[in-house]
């Protein structure tokens, strides 16, 4: 019994000697993620190229100045660059999410060994790595063909670093909460792009904020993406331009309060309805 007993020891320690760690497991899954969003064209396209076909759009119809000397390209890239934010993590996760889970794709990972967090986590380094590349990507559009002035000190690209960063993180909870809705992968678009396009149009994304209705600003309050657009309007329109906003200012802490609340009401969605399976599964 001693001497079947030893290899059995060895051969275990050696196991787990070569299991992955936890960091290994995420960044796979991240980069399988990565990989299978680059795979579909129709994502990619959409995703990275409707900021930049919206700016060159308003930009070329819209080529004066808002008032006090800002131009309106300046004012609208903070708009596309929160929209193209919400689009690669609520619109994508909400749309693709659904189609995994109708397809047992998402019944098949739950059976496997691997922690159910690796595959969360692989969701948001996709987010992340592709959010990133769409910003640089508008920003660079925008410098070279509407001379858009970036951010001067690093004060101003602090502030851009956390309002991406909280909102991208509340859109991507969001994103994966609000994906349970959708009964079939079909209905997962009809669900999650209506909700994206109104968001849009009351946040300030295509239009200035404050022209719009007052009840429309005060419903638009409500969610994450009026926020981020008055957060990077703080860190791309001049200081003095927040007297133009409702509350006299860029109010950067309710920014960070509201974001960080919505990160929290992310949470507790995804774990309250977030679903492996369909209905018809069981």
């Amino acid at each position: 019994m001693t001497t079947t007993t030893k290899p059995a020891t060895r051969v275990t320690s050696s196991h787990r000697r070569h299991r992955p760690g936890a960091g290994a497991l995420a960044l796979r899954q991240g980069r399988l993620e990565i990989t299978q969003f680059l795979r579909s064209r129709e994502s990619v396209v959409f995703t990275m190229g409707f900021p930049i076909i919206m700016i060159l759009i308003f930009a070329s119809i819209f080529s004066g100045e808002i008032g006090g000397g800002v131009k309106y390209t300046q004012y609208f890239i903070t708009g596309m660059i929160a929209t193209g934010l919400m689009t690669v993590s609520f619109q994508n996760l909400g749309i693709w999410i659904p189609v995994e889970r109708d397809r047992g794709v998402l019944k098949r990972y739950r059976g496997t060994p691997m922690p159910k967090w690796v595959w969360f986590a692989g969701k948001v380094i996709m987010v992340v790595v592709i959010g990133i590349a769409e910003t640089a990507l508008l920003l660079a559009f925008a410098v070279a063909l509407f001379d858009l002035d970036l951010p001067g000190t690093a004060g101003k690209w602090l502030t851009f670093g956390w309002v991406a960063g909280l909102g991208v993180t509340a859109c991507t909870l969001c994103g994966i909460a609000i994906s349970s809705l959708a009964r079939t992968a079909r209905s997962g678009s009809a669900v999650v792009t209506p909700v994206a396009l109104v968001l849009q149009f009351i946040s300030g994304v295509f239009f200035v904020f404050t022209d719009l209705p007052t009840w429309m600003q005060q419903v638009a309050a409500l969610f994450p993406l009026k926020w981020m657009c008055q957060g990077l309007r703080s860190v791309f329109l001049p200081d003095g331009f927040g007297a133009q906003e409702p509350a006299g200012s860029f109010e950067l802490g309710r920014v960070a309060l509201v974001l960080a609340l919505w990160c929290v009401i992310g949470v507790v969605l995804c774990l309250t309805t977030f679903r492996w399976t369909t209905k018809r599964d069981g």
